[in-house]
This record gives C-alpha cells, structure tokens and sequence, in this order.
C-alpha cells in the first residue's frame, strides 16, 4: 500500500514538474520526491504490511 502512494507521489511530482505549476513553498518537486522516498523506504522495512498467520507452517 506504502508503494502506491509513493507511486502517486512521485507520478503528482512528475505532472507538477511537466506544467511548471509552483504550489508554493510548501510542495516542491524536491517535497514531493523526499515524500515519496520515505513512502518506499517504509514499504521496503515491512511496515504496513500487517499480521502474517503461521498456521499451516509449522514443520
């Protein structure tokens, strides 16, 4: 889930950058790409991803 909003960040920094839209000094290109970064890093670390069950794993 963390990777879909880093993909829908990066995709609104993308069309932010091709218009040249200036949203002020709060969302940059270089916010929204930091924001994006760290939504891909949490997703790589696992987090989001929930409770796995064991059952059925055992050996």
């Amino acid at each position: 889930m963390l990777a879909i909003a880093a993909a829908v960040v990066f995709g609104l920094a993308l069309l932010l950058d091709f218009a040249n839209a200036d949203l002020g000094d709060a969302f940059t290109n270089t916010t929204l790409t930091t924001l994006g970064l760290f939504l891909l890093a949490l997703h790589f670390a696992g987090v989001g991803v929930g409770a796995r069950s064991r059952i059925g794993s055992r050996r």
